[in-house]
């Protein structure tokens, strides 16, 4: 089975727009395990606008499952990794004003970068992920990198799979998780992953490890909670 990854920054979103502690994240992360999801992943970013460094910190005492922090590799995320030592690091070359990941990374411009800084967080016992797009040459550049995993950014499949376009959507991912699987890299995805798509995915691309999947997921959960939260309200108020 492939493993499911919750990103919970959408929870850390909700909590900073109000204040105060709620929804409380670490019960949530710790809910999300009890459900039966196999890993938490954050996405610390240096405004700390949703996940904040102390939440990073404060998630490790209480994951059990696995734990998964990703971000782009400044000094200051390098060393938040080294300190918490997390389940998996996986380097994304997001911009600091970046509202999300766009892009992955360019492993051939950027492979003695990657190469450093991977050789730094395996030493210390933590499994590397890059962030890459379904394509050949940065899959083959990612492998000169040492990097123990690749995630492959889904954007592009999920806006074909939405315009009926299926098996132009997923082609080209299918014929990287071949590659990446010859050349010895373990296959996470991610990104716009949702309900709708996610089966199609799973059935056509092989080896795929793990998913990571937030913001589908939590206002997935929403529209499917709506309904019985209204009513139990309603229930109260009699």
């Amino acid at each position: 089975m492939t493993k499911l990854s919750v990103n919970i920054n959408k929870i850390a979103t909700l909590r900073n727009a109000r204040g105060g502690n709620v929804p409380d994240l670490l019960k949530t992360a710790a809910d999300i395990e009890a459900f039966g999801a196999q890993g938490i992943t954050v996405h610390p970013r240096p405004d700390e606008r949703h996940i904040r460094y102390q939440d990073a910190r404060d998630l490790k005492a209480i994951v059990t499952t696995e734990f998964n922090i990703e971000g782009n590799p400044v000094p200051k995320f390098i060393d938040l990794v080294l300190e918490i030592k997390p389940t998996q690091v996986t380097l994304v070359p997001d911009a600091v004003d970046a509202i999300t990941s766009n892009a992955g990374w360019d492993t051939i411009k950027h492979r003695d970068f990657l190469k450093d800084v991977i050789s730094n967080f395996k030493k210390n016992g933590i499994r590397t992920s890059i962030f890459t797009d379904a394509d050949p040459k940065m899959i083959e550049g990612a492998a000169e990198t040492g990097t123990d995993r690749i995630e492959l950014y889904t954007e592009s499949f999920a806006k074909l799979y939405d315009e009926g376009k299926h098996e132009v959507a997923v082609k080209s991912y299918t014929e990287a998780a071949k590659l990446a699987h010859e050349l010895g890299l373990g296959l996470n995805a991610g990104h716009d992953l949702s309900l709708d798509n996610i089966k199609y995915f799973k059935e056509n691309v092989p080896h795929l490890l793990e998913v990571s999947i937030g913001h589908a997921l939590i206002c997935e959960s929403l529209y499917l909670g709506l309904e019985n939260v209204v009513n139990m309200y309603l229930h109260r108020l009699k």
